[in-house]
Parts: C-alpha cells; sequence; structure tokens
C-alpha cells in the first residue's frame, strides 16, 4: 500500500448509491444479521438516474407505485417528476440513516477477488487519491449504462452546423432554447418527454424519427373514483398505496399478456388512442404506426396525453425520415426537406455499461464478462460473492432490485448458517456446450441500445439457471423462493477452524 491509499474493510461493498443501492443497503438492514456495509459512488450525490439527467421535463416512464420500493409507498401522482424521485431517496436515505455509508465521489476501477482470503479488494480513485476498499460480498448495483457518455452518432455535415448540438445525458445548464427552433432526433422516451416540456418556450419543436413508436396516454392525477372512495371509508394509507400497487401491477400484467396472446388487438387499441389524443387529418399511420408488435420495446407512457397536447397546440410537430446531412441552418431529410433548426438535441439513446467498466480479476486471472454466464440474471459462472442488481427494462426496474436484494441477503443469510466463505455459480457437467444468446434476448427486446451493448455482457442460455428472466409475473413467483443448494452454487472456503462446510 502506498501512502495515498486508504484502507477500510466491510462485509458487503455495495457500487453506485441509485435507486439499486440505497435499496441494497435497506435491505441489508432488514435482513441480515448486522452486516456492514459501504456504498461506493463515483459521483458527488446520490439518485443515479435521477441526478444525472438534467434535461427539460425529464421524469419517470414507469409509475412510482411499482417504481417505489416495496418497503416504501409512494405518494403522489404516478408518473412524476427526477425532482419528486431524488426527494424520495432522500427521505430513505434519511428515515434509514444510510448517510454514513456513503463514500462519495469514489469512482471504482479494479476488482479483484483472493479466495485464500475469501475478499475482494476493490479500488477507487477519490479526487487524486487512490483508495482501496476490502469485502467478503460485491454488490454491484451501479445500472447497465454508462454514465460518461451517451450514446451519439456522427451526422453527415454536422461540422457546418451553426447552431448547438446537445445529447440529453449533457445537457448544458445555461442552455437557453426560449423562442428558438428545436429538433428532437429520436422516438424514444427521451424525446417523448423533451417534444411537451419545451413547447410552450420554444419556436417550434419538432421531433424526428427514423421509425415511429408506440405511445399510451395514462390519467397522472394522484386520485381516482376508487381512491377517493377508499378514502372517505378511512382506509389507512398504506392499504391504499396496496391497493395502487396491485391495479398498476394486474394492468402491467394484462397489457404483457395480451400483447403476446393477441398483438394485433392490442396494436390496434394503441393506434385508434393515438388517432382519438391527434387533431382530424394527422397522419398516424406514418408517424405513429410502428413496424413491430406491442411489448417488444418499452411501451412509451406519456403522463396526461402531454405529447399529444403539444403536438395539436401546434407548437410541437413529428417528422418520420431519416437525416441525409446538416446544413448551416438545419437539417437536409432523405426526402429533399429542410427542417430549420438553432438546436438539435440528439436523444439518441444511452450506452450498455459491463459492470461499471470495472477491470474485474479473480486469484489473478482477468475476467472477460462476454465469456461468463449469468446464473438467474443475479450472479456470474465462476466469479465468487458477486451478485449485480439489474432490474426489469419493459415494467419498473425497482421490482426486479427488491427480489434482488431480497435473493442476496438470504443467500449471505444461509452463508453463514453453513460457514461458507465463499459462494460460486459453476457450469454442471450438463451445462457445458449449452446454446448461448444475449444477456437481454435480442428477439424479445430489441432496441438499438441493447442490440449494441449487449455483446458486452455475460451470455445467457435457455437452459436454466444460466437465464435472465424480464417477465416480472413469471419471476415473482420463482425467486423468492429459489432453492439456493441447487448444486449449481458452490457453497465453500469455510474461516480458519470452521468444520461447518468442506473446503
Amino acid at each position: 500500500m502506498t501512502a495515498q491509499q486508504i484502507v477500510e474493510h466491510r462485509d458487503v461493498i455495495i457500487v453506485g448509491a441509485g435507486i439499486s443501492g440505497l435499496g441494497a443497503a435497506c435491505h441489508l438492514q432488514r435482513e441480515t444479521d448486522n452486516k456492514d456495509y459501504v456504498i461506493l459512488e463515483g459521483r458527488d450525490a446520490i439518485g443515479g438516474t435521477w441526478d444525472l439527467f438534467r434535461y427539460p421535463g425529464i421524469r419517470s416512464d414507469s409509475d412510482l407505485y411499482t417504481f417505489g420500493y416495496d418497503f416504501k409507498p409512494w405518494h403522489g401522482q404516478p408518473i412524476a417528476t427526477a425532482e419528486e424521485i431524488l426527494s424520495y431517496l432522500h427521505e430513505v436515505v434519511d428515515e434509514n440513516e444510510l448517510a454514513p455509508h456513503i463514500r462519495f465521489n469514489h469512482w471504482v476501477t479494479t476488482a479483484s477477488w483472493s479466495t485464500e482470503d475469501a475478499l475482494w479488494t476493490v479500488v477507487a480513485q477519490c479526487e487524486g487519491e487512490t483508495r482501496v476498499y476490502t469485502g467478503n460480498f460485491l454488490f454491484m448495483c451501479q445500472g447497465y449504462y454508462d454514465y460518461e457518455k451517451g450514446y451519439r452518432p456522427d451526422f453527415p455535415g454536422e461540422e457546418n452546423f451553426g447552431g448547438t448540438i446537445v445529447h440529453p445525458q449533457q445537457w448544458p445548464d445555461d442552455l437557453d432554447y426560449s423562442g428558438k427552433r428545436m429538433v428532437v432526433i429520436g422516438s424514444g422516451a427521451t424525446a417523448a418527454t423533451i417534444l411537451p416540456a419545451v413547447a410552450d418556450k420554444v419556436e417550434h419543436v419538432t421531433q424526428l424519427q427514423r421509425s415511429p413508436t408506440y405511445y399510451m396516454s395514462m390519467d397522472n392525477s394522484e386520485e381516482d373514483a376508487t381512491i377517493e372512495e377508499l378514502r372517505a371509508l378511512d382506509v389507512p394509507v398504506d392499504w391504499i398505496h396496496g391497493i395502487k400497487r396491485r391495479k398498476a401491477l394486474a394492468f402491467g400484467e394484462e397489457m404483457a399478456v395480451r400483447s403476446k396472446q393477441e398483438p394485433e388487438v392490442v396494436r390496434a387499441e394503441l393506434i385508434n388512442a393515438t388517432k382519438e389524443a391527434l387533431p382530424e387529418g394527422f397522419d398516424v399511420d406514418k408517424h405513429f404506426t410502428p413496424s413491430y408488435n406491442p411489448w417488444d420495446e418499452r411501451l412509451c407512457l406519456l403522463p396526461d396525453g402531454d405529447m399529444f397536447t403539444a403536438i395539436s397546440s401546434g407548437k410541437a410537430s413529428v417528422v418520420t425520415d431519416h437525416i441525409d446531412h446538416f446544413v448551416e441552418h438545419g437539417i437536409v431529410l432523405k426526402s429533399g426537406e429542410l427542417l430549420p433548426a438553432d438546436i438539435v438535441v440528439s436523444a439518441t439513446g444511452i450506452e450498455l455499461c459491463a459492470l461499471g467498466n470495472i477491470e474485474f480479476s479473480v486469484d489473478g486471472r482477468g475476467v472477460n464478462l462476454p465469456d461468463r454466464w449469468t446464473y438467474k440474471g443475479i450472479m456470474i459462472s465462476d466469479i465468487p460473492n458477486l451478485a449485480w442488481s439489474f432490474g426489469y427494462i419493459r415494467t419498473s426496474w425497482t421490482m426486479r432490485s427488491d427480489m434482488i436484494a431480497h435473493y442476496v441477503c438470504r443467500l449471505l443469510n444461509h452463508m453463514d448458517e453453513t460457514g461458507s466463505r465463499q459462494v460460486t455459480p459453476r457450469l454442471r457437467e450438463q451445462d457445458k456446450g449449452m446454446n448461448g444468446k444475449g444477456f437481454i434476448d435480442a428477439e424479445d427486446f430489441a432496441p438499438g441500445y441493447m442490440q449494441r451493448g449487449v455483446p458486452r455482457l455475460p451470455k445467457q442460455s435457455d437452459q436454466g439457471p444460466w437465464t435472465n428472466s424480464q417477465d416480472y409475473y413469471a419471476e415473482k413467483d420463482l425467486l423468492p423462493d429459489a432453492e439456493l443448494e441447487d448444486g449449481v452454487l458452490s457453497f465453500e472456503n469455510p474461516g480458519p477452524g470452521d468444520k461447518t462446510r468442506a473446503a
């Protein structure tokens, strides 16, 4: 160790102080026997996504009744702003006294496992200093995209553009778009959020998309007739929250099942609802009729139909075309049309990040993640004492991050009961030669950022338990009671003098 290195040991090292990491800490406090932990956060604030992104109107794209933690009911509108979500997360920190456990400005660079010591050694850079932490278990809660940069393609001729090009992940605090002509490139949730958020302030805003996406308007009021009646009957607040959560889950399950069983019916319902929300004569077939089936990609929710309202007002519009090249005053499309612009927003997506771009090694040998297999979408083959919190993509992320945290706590308790210092998923003889596919199956969910990034991640198979389920409605009945002693998880490496488990 050099003089600059500071060593701190904990039972569990959590990487990331976003919604997954804070939740993991709360579950550890509740469900394990006094496991001490530290949270290493690369930035100077909690919140992850909700503190990083600062573009206009940033909000959740899941309802907060299911996006909120299972131990802390959400009270407010279903679709919440980043500011409201951060307030909720700060309440979690305060109520659970998490602040003393968080180390800010700690960018983790390497993580090395030693079987001899049954320890992870984690190296982080903090304001010019190297800091070293050791831990018995490593809980990766850093999310799944690159915090340093989003996906930003090079546009032909962009050097000739006389205006400003920004990416939502690096939105300038001082960007003044008042009275400006703005073009937002993209068709996902970010574009759908920015469009109505800036419409009243810009001269005009245009969403430029290569292909359409499904959008669904939802009532974003905190109350409905059922909830009002329950309040009048003095039903406890937490019961009401439980009812709201169950309603949201039931609706999500119905959409998922129907999208698979009768995709054409659901498709027609979504498109017809869009036609009803837009002015007569609007070309919904061209701009809001996707080529894929519902649920093949995430369904974009529009609180109170705000994007449709902005379009109907005439302050916003949608253009479906391809970029040919940029010119000084805008974008020339393949059709030959010129889109005038002062500001171009490249809402072109994120870049997937493989476990925080950290360099991993096990007993001195480097780990190449694409060569490894995911175990239940939580652990990784032949990497001991490591779990990764990867939530749901089409449904609320937190529903799975909560389940994974429950699972990890159960795993840690089992290790204590059996006297094991190490747990490792290992391929069995019958697993050798199994088929491999992406961590997220491209046939099941294939937006651009997944197609670009999945090759950086561990692989999965059709053969359990080497799978990564993205189906909450199936997994919720399986994961909570999943057998730990399943012949795949190897519990080993007892402490000195501990004969409970053979080495």
